[in-house]
């Protein structure tokens, strides 16, 4: 068994572009590759994940036909972590030494929709409007503000400060900062949720290239290293607003799961970590994921986001690239959108939006309907 390395990070910034997604993978994969010091030939075997593109191997024949094993993946939003994961594992079993992970989308605008027979719901699910993102995102969080006894003004909170980290990543969809105010005032999409509070489907791709850890020295003298990678479902009973019919009880959700086994299979706790990325596919989501992944029990965020913690500067910086509300989401990119922020955070490579003290611990964190998330940890 062996350790593995993060030795290249690659990103084609996120938002509206005339590029093709193969193309901006490319753009992605060269920027990885040139951070490695590596050219594509180097690469033994990738692993990649798309929800528009049914072929992401395809993209051999943008890079060069260099006969590499591909292995392509899909998990809704967590197909990164799978990405992730699948690559980490090659390499840690001993299959290969060196490879890569992409991800890459180019999505239509306006709120994501999904056909629900895709996993496993009646038609008649999506016909009577069920499968519209933004109504089960503000389900979920209406129940769990009610629940917990959060304030919509939190809500704003999280979006504004996103929204500000955003203003210093160069790669970020949305780089203009809006007021708490604004926010709230901007038109309700589903209660609690306003127009400000969502991300965007948008467009874009990352890259992450990983070798062995006893290798690594060869291309980098800041090897950042993969701890955890873990990936779990729903348990029986287990409330997805989006996909549940079976009976509900306080079963927790599988992104408990999955933050735990990271943990325990890292060897370090929630208190070890100087910097995470939550998905934040509306602001109710990172509110909800804090407590899930272990950060603090149901119903302190409220206190702790007030307080700043959650701010670049605090104890706890959440999303310091700006997260889903300031990047949008290409589903295949995202989770290599983190790991990419993670990566510059432990360098303290982080430029206007670095950490102070730079972080020797970071976790991220996705989460797919109907219920697939992936935890990842990553240490100096």
């Amino acid at each position: 068994m062996h350790d593995v390395a993060i030795i290249g990070v690659g990103m084609h910034p996120f938002g509206r572009f005339d590029s093709t997604a193969m193309q901006m993978g490319t753009h992605a994969i060269r920027g990885a590759l040139a951070d490695a010091g590596l050219e594509w030939k180097d690469i033994e075997f990738a692993v990649g994940g798309s929800w528009e593109v049914a072929n992401p191997d395809a993209i051999v024949g943008l890079m060069g036909l260099t006969g590499i094993p591909f292995t392509n993946v899909f998990n809704a939003c967590a197909t990164a972590a799978s990405a992730t994961e699948a690559c980490a594992d090659s390499i840690r079993l001993g299959k290969y030494d060196i490879g890569i992970a992409i991800g890459l989308d180019k999505h239509p605008r306006g709120a994501f929709t999904v056909d629900p027979t895709l996993v496993g719901m009646p038609k008649w699910y999506g016909e009577n409007g069920q499968y519209l993102t933004t109504k089960f995102f503000g389900m979920k969080a209406n129940r769990y503000l009610h629940d917990h006894d959060i304030s919509v003004q939190t809500l704003a909170k999280v979006a504004a400060k996103n929204y500000r980290n955003g203003v210093d990543n160069p790669n970020a969809f949305r780089r203009k900062p809006i007021s708490e105010q604004k926010i709230l005032d901007s038109p309700m999409i589903n209660y609690p949720l306003t127009h400000y509070m969502f991300c965007a489907p948008d467009e874009g791709a990352a890259a992450v290239i990983m070798c062995r850890a006893d290798i690594a020295h060869r291309f980098t003298s800041n090897p950042v290293y993969v701890r955890a990678v873990e990936v779990r479902t729903r348990t029986y009973g287990a409330y997805e607003v989006n996909t549940t019919y079976a009976p509900v009880d306080e079963v927790p959700a599988p992104s408990v799961f999955a933050s735990r086994a990271a943990f325990e299979s890292a060897g370090i706790s929630p208190q070890d970590i100087g910097v995470v990325q939550l998905q934040d596919t509306d602001a109710g989501a990172e509110v909800i994921h804090m407590a899930e992944a272990g950060f603090c029990a149901d119903g302190d965020q409220e206190k702790l986001i007030a307080d700043g913690v959650t701010e670049i500067g605090g104890a706890l910086p959440v999303n310091t690239d700006g997260g889903l509300i300031a990047n949008g989401e290409p589903i295949g990119a995202s989770g290599l959108r983190q790991l990419h922020e993670l990566v510059l955070q432990l360098r303290g490579d982080a430029g206007p939006r670095q950490v102070p003290g730079n972080p020797t611990a970071g976790f991220a964190l996705l989460y797919g309907a109907p219920g697939t998330a992936g935890a990842t940890i990553v240490t100096t």
